[in-house]
């Protein structure tokens, strides 16, 4: 489940967004059953979503210093 910098590297901005949008709407599903009282499935997910949002928005930021703001 966990994102690896080689994947990350590897991915374009374009991908990375996408990601993004996947994982965010995946996290909110699990969010809402947690404040529905359901118990999750696996409850280590929400934090490991979590880590692979921010991975991927540190890589963005990175790419967008090197890359000149594009």
């Amino acid at each position: 489940m966990a994102i690896r910098k080689n994947e990350l590297k590897n991915m374009s901005r374009e991908n990375m967004k996408i990601k993004i949008v996947e994982l965010k709407k995946e996290l909110m599903k699990l969010k809402s059953q947690v404040a529905r009282g359901t118990p999750p499935e696996n409850p280590g997910k929400i934090r490991s979503l979590k880590r692979n949002v921010a991975k991927i928005l540190t890589m963005l930021s990175k790419k967008k210093q090197v890359g000149g703001g594009e």
